[in-house]
């Protein structure tokens, strides 16, 4: 399994980068797995460092691609590339837009970037979680080392679950369609000398429950429960795993939990949504922030920022000076979006309307924006959403936050399960009382039936999730076509995509397939990307 191969040895760089005096006795031999357990049962946060390289291997530069392609700068550049697949969010098909061929759809062949910004990050960060998960017993009472194994079955959970999405359609009528290799910590070693076969979508879920389940009751267990300081949403607690499995149940249908998994967030995680007025400004860029449940946290000394131009608000942020936006690469809302949202929903504001300005912008945001201080000047229905780092325009270094998971998901999360779960009624009040107190006090949720909820409430994830990288999966989970017919897409980028066709699932990797001899068929590879239809206005 060459890739596999790979990914096991460059996981291993990345652990002992972390492990320190776990992995290396004093002289340089390795530690044996069984002398670590010893190790860990008479200090558990000896494992400390090995648990914090998980969410690391997510925020790396340079790790998959190489250094020279500038959208290699880890997880948030996967969700990037997903969100530009959509219809709500636009940008120029030019050479400073390193998600170019998400916008065209070119990349559907087994050597795509983002394929393997997918395959490569996701796995990585299975093997990182492998490791912690092999070294402490499963049996530990120790609230520490409870939580520490707790965080090796949240993230391969999660790794899972993009992976799943990423490579098969839905979960609910495609269980038995192969998906992607499973890897855990029992046949890690056995899979990099022999490979593995596509696992079922039923297999790859049945291991998603049991590590989120198992994680969840750690760390409930283990007092775990919330987390509040920005350091600490990088890792999983209570809350934010129910959050996880929330999603989880969601995509399988399985309503009821959805409603108690979100109700539980809701209840327990001491988060609460941005106000009307928190986010009538540019914002999002903080994980400290109240309603932030789970976040890439991102330090002024880490690579991705050091790098200059090759992270994350360089290729989302407005304000960016020293980003690919300030020289065209703007990240737009669809037209059809931002005109449909009713003018007293604050969340308008976060884009530019069609004559360039926002309410929600300061003099000095606007000025910058219209072209008094940037160049050139910036397009209609560009995002401001995202302000800059520490707010400050003199300041030209890309160290935003990423948000993973918020509050609000879960409000939204939990009107779509009730209503599709038997109960319209109150999903559409669930729905109508969190879009009103927080960001548009004049909606009313109309739809009486429970799909007529549903779709509502898709509606107002698109809007309220833009650029944080959960639409495109959306898209999947629901079966929705991606019709950027008005949205203000260029007429060779404006398609209408069926819900079925084999261009939305990313083909495995082609180093893959060649390493991996037990692999079996790829995902169908399309003829082409698709064809342009009319635009509308």
């Amino acid at each position: 399994m060459k890739l596999n191969k790979i990914l096991y040895f460059a996981g291993l760089c990345v652990l002992a980068t972390g492990c320190n005096d776990l992995d290396t006795e004093p002289l340089g031999n390795i530690i044996t797995s069984t002398q670590k357990s010893d190790v860990i049962k008479g200090d558990p946060a000896m494992i400390e460092s090995s648990v914090s390289a998980i969410p690391s291997t997510g925020n790396l530069f340079g790790k998959i691609l190489g250094t020279n392609q500038h959208m290699d700068f880890g997880y948030p550049a996967i969700l990037a590339g997903l969100d530009s697949r959509t219809a709500e969010m636009v940008s120029d098909v030019i050479g400073y837009n390193w998600f170019s061929e998400q916008v065209e759809f070119s990349d559907y062949k087994p050597t795509s970037r983002l394929t393997r910004m997918i395959w490569g990050t996701m796995y990585n960060q299975i093997l990182a979680a492998n490791s912690v998960i092999a070294t402490i017993d499963s049996e530990t009472k120790d609230p520490l080392s409870m939580y520490y194994l707790a965080q090796g079955l949240a993230y391969r959970a999660n790794s899972y679950f993009v992976l799943a999405q990423s490579y098969q359609f839905t979960y609910k009528g495609n269980e038995t369609l192969p998906c992607v290799p499973l890897i855990t910590d029992k046949n890690q070693n056995e899979v990099a000398s022999n490979g593995a076969p596509r696992a079922t979508v039923q297999e790859v879920y049945d291991q998603i429950d049991s590590d989120i389940n198992e994680a969840i009751r750690l760390l409930e267990e283990s007092g775990r429960i919330s987390a509040t300081a920005r350091a600490d949403k990088k890792f999983f607690n209570a809350s934010n795993a129910h959050g996880l499995r929330a999603r989880i149940n969601l995509v399988k249908q399985n309503w009821a939990e959805a409603v108690k998994d979100a109700q539980y967030v809701i209840d327990n995680s001491k988060a609460t949504p941005y106000s009307i007025a928190e986010v009538s400004k540019p914002s999002f860029w903080d994980a400290a922030d109240h309603s932030w449940l789970l976040a890439v946290i991102v330090e002024e000394s880490d690579r991705v920022v050091t790098i200059g131009i090759c992270n994350w608000p360089s290729m989302m942020c407005s304000f960016s000076s020293n980003g690919y936006v300030a020289v065209g690469a703007w990240r737009r809302g669809s037209k059809k979006m931002v005109d449909g949202l009713n003018i007293d929903d604050v969340r308008k504001g976060w884009f530019l309307n069609s004559n360039g300005k926002s309410p929600n912008l300061s003099a000095e945001q606007q000025a910058y924006l219209t072209g008094a201080i940037s160049a050139p000047s910036t397009p209609a229905y560009v995002n401001v959403k995202f302000d800059i780092y520490n707010s400050n325009f003199s300041n030209p270094v890309c160290a935003n936050d990423m948000p993973l998971m918020r509050i609000e998901e879960m409000y939204l999360i939990l009107a779509e399960a009730q209503a599709m779960g038997g109960d319209a009624a109150t999903g559409a009040q669930t729905l109508t009382s969190f879009i009103s107190t927080y960001r548009d006090p004049s909606y009313t949720c109309a739809a009486s039936t429970a799909e007529g909820v549903q779709d509502e409430v898709w509606k107002q994830r698109c809007v309220e999730f833009w650029g944080e990288g959960m639409g495109y999966f959306d898209y999947l989970r629901l079966r929705k076509a991606i019709d950027r017919r008005g949205a203000g897409f260029a007429p060779a980028q404006c398609f209408n995509i069926e819900p079925n066709d084999p261009i939305l699932l990313f083909q495995i990797p082609q180093t893959e397939v060649e390493g991996n001899t037990q692999l079996g068929a790829n995902n169908p590879e399309p003829s082409k990307a698709p064809t342009p239809v009319a635009d509308v206005d």
